[in-house]
């Protein structure tokens, strides 16, 4: 299975969760916090269970809910591949 990625990340922000018209998700958002991007503890769990869905593996929302930004929480998902398939 392929690493999930900050792209298919975006995607979901942007179509599931939605964003501010004021973020521009298509910059170097890795390392931005998801306060700062206008997601609070709610639409990161959102967040969570839309992709959860899409990949088939349970994220765990208080693994979801520690990762700061959208970089973090794709690297937590991609925990989460890893240990499913082992």
């Amino acid at each position: 299975m392929s690493d999930y990625t900050l792209d298919e990340l975006r995607v979901v922000m942007r179509e599931s969760v939605g964003v501010d018209e004021s973020v521009d998700l298509s910059g170097d958002i890795a390392d931005v916090t998801f306060s700062d991007l206008g997601y609070d503890s709610l639409a990161v769990l959102e967040l969570a269970s839309q992709v959860q869905r899409a990949v088939g593996v349970p994220i765990a929302d208080e693994l979801a809910l520690e990762a700061p930004s959208p970089g973090a929480f794709v690297a937590c998902v991609n925990q989460a591949l890893t240990e499913a398939g082992s």
